[in-house]
């Protein structure tokens, strides 16, 4: 029986874990050869050891000359899939030139690196799949102490539809996922480092009008079908999964 993404050759970043690892299980289990990309290799050792297919590569998303090196090594990607992200917390006020200059080294410079190496291959194939992690918390909506993050995301949506209107003739999609509040070791972590972990975890849960957080798993569902063939008449969308936040 043929799967969804039999054939598709996909790099994903930030795979060791959270939405990155869980959309490299859903595109291997789709039939998709993956090639999984992270700063950390110990969660890299992980999914591999899981799903011993998987390619692994520990890659700074951040470093230029470390990406041109890997995606040379490339000759074909069909679907690329930016998840790289960092989650400052607080507003203007609480945010240095050096948290602003971070943020955008990870949030979006990550992707303006990888995209750069990645849309040639695409456009030598005359076809491609671009697929943008951006948040709920960006231009679709101003959550309390996520300026920097926030500003980031934002820029993320700009980004996905330039190069979607830009590449379109050359049978390129490129879209955006807009994720709500997601269960995921990176959430885990900024709530164990609150003042109050029960309370952090209560407000989180409370801004969700399901009442729930959502999972990887869901957002990596919506992956699979940006990546399939399905969609290829979908291109510049940003695509919320939220849980009702934007309504």
């Amino acid at each position: 029986m043929k799967k969804r993404l039999d054939g598709k050759k996909v790099l994903i970043t930030a795979a060791g874990q959270g939405i990155g690892k869980a959309t490299a299980i859903a595109f291997h289990n789709e039939g998709a050869k993956v090639h999984a990309t992270d700063i950390n290799d110990k969660t890299l050792k992980i999914l591999k050891e899981e799903y011993p297919d998987i390619n692994i590569y520990k890659l700074d998303s951040t470093n230029k000359i470390d990406i041109e090196k890997y995606c040379s090594q490339l000759n074909q990607v069909d679907v690329l899939f930016n998840a790289v992200g960092f989650v400052h917390h607080g507003t203007i006020l609480d945010c240095d030139e050096k948290d602003w200059d971070f943020s955008f080294d990870v949030n979006i410079k990550s992707m303006y690196f990888m995209t750069r190496e990645i849309l040639p291959k695409m456009i030598k194939q005359n076809k491609g799949s671009i697929i943008n992690v951006s948040s709920i918390a960006s231009s679709l909506k101003g959550l309390p102490n996520r300026f920097v993050y926030g500003t980031t995301k934002a820029a993320i949506i700009g980004f996905t539809k330039s190069i979607a209107s830009d590449y379109l003739k050359n049978n390129i999609r490129c879209n955006a996922i807009a994720p709500g509040t997601v269960h995921t070791p990176s959430w885990e972590e900024r709530v164990q480092a609150a003042e109050n972990p029960e309370q952090a975890k209560k407000d989180f849960i409370a801004r969700q009008p399901m009442g729930r957080l959502g999972t990887p798993e869901e957002i990596a569902t919506l992956a699979v079908y940006l990546a399939s063939d399905e969609s290829d008449f979908v291109t510049g969308i940003i695509h919320s999964i939220d849980g009702g936040m934007s309504i």
